[in-house]
């Protein structure tokens, strides 16, 4: 499967699909069309059931994504840049509410916008030479597009605030540390490391990873006695699933198990 737009395009590896940012002459920025065209993503994946995975990258080896297109920013009035900051949410934030796993692969600078794209994933690698920030207010802004709130979530306020106040920008060693990304890669294919480290999901239980998901997720908005009953809520649609039956086969005859998504 391959689609092309002037912002995004898509191809399929397998049980992967992998988005790639299109504007490499822009370091991959986020101008309006980039945002409508993972709208339009949207809806591609969920009508394709044999996608497991979804990775999102930059085009080249040395922007993932540098944020808003600024001059693209500069002809907008204040109205439309409060419909950008709404588009944001609307049509990019389904990046981390969707129960198909969704990974920010880092392969160059993720500033900004860029930066908070990649928060909105699942699950986060970079190459070595990554480097991520969330500068606005050095702009004379804030983050518009969840950072402010992912950030802290994530490496908890005190660094989020380093980040954001200071316009500390941390590169991908350091990253791991603080638990923004979860691998660096050092070698110069990272779009072939990153699918090699997505293999579990790629050869997984479809009905098990969504639910999983749906029932991590719910835990950021729940108490502990709800989150607790949505996971046995996610867990009735694993336990009634051909894949559960198709586990419990290849365990008994030691074999690897071939799920179905059933």
């Amino acid at each position: 499967m391959s689609t092309d737009t002037s912002a995004l395009e898509l191809q399929l590896h397998g049980a992967v699909a992998v988005a790639t940012i299109a504007r490499a002459h822009r370091s991959n920025s986020l101008s309006r069309d980039t945002v409508r065209a993972f709208a339009e993503l949207r809806s591609v994946i969920r009508g394709n059931a044999n996608i497991r995975a979804l990775v999102v990258t930059g085009q080249g080896d040395k922007a993932f994504c540098a944020g808003a297109d600024l001059k693209e920013r500069k002809t907008m009035s204040d109205d439309q840049v409060r419909e950008q900051l709404r588009a944001y949410r609307d049509e990019l934030g389904w990046l981390d509410s969707d129960p198909i796993a969704s990974v920010a692969c880092i392969n160059g600078i993720a500033l900004g916008g860029g930066l908070e794209l990649a928060l909105m994933c699942d699950l986060r690698v970079a190459a070595k030479h990554a480097v991520m920030g969330l500068p606005e207010t050095s702009l004379g802004i804030i983050p518009g597009a969840g950072g402010t709130q992912r950030l802290p979530r994530l490496v908890g306020a005190a660094r989020a605030k380093e980040m954001i106040l200071l316009g500390r920008r941390v590169d991908a060693p350091t990253a791991l540390q603080w638990g923004l990304v979860n691998a660096v890669f050092e070698s110069q294919s990272l779009l072939d490391d990153c699918l090699k480290w997505l293999e579990p999901i790629a050869n997984g239980a479809p009905i098990a990873q969504r639910a999983a998901l749906l029932s991590i997720n719910a835990a950021a908005t729940s108490s502990l006695c709800d989150g607790l009953d949505a996971e046995l809520q996610h867990y009735e649609a694993c336990l009634t699933s051909e894949d559960r039956k198709e586990a419990l086969s290849a365990f008994a005859e030691k074999r690897k198990p071939a799920f179905r998504g059933k």
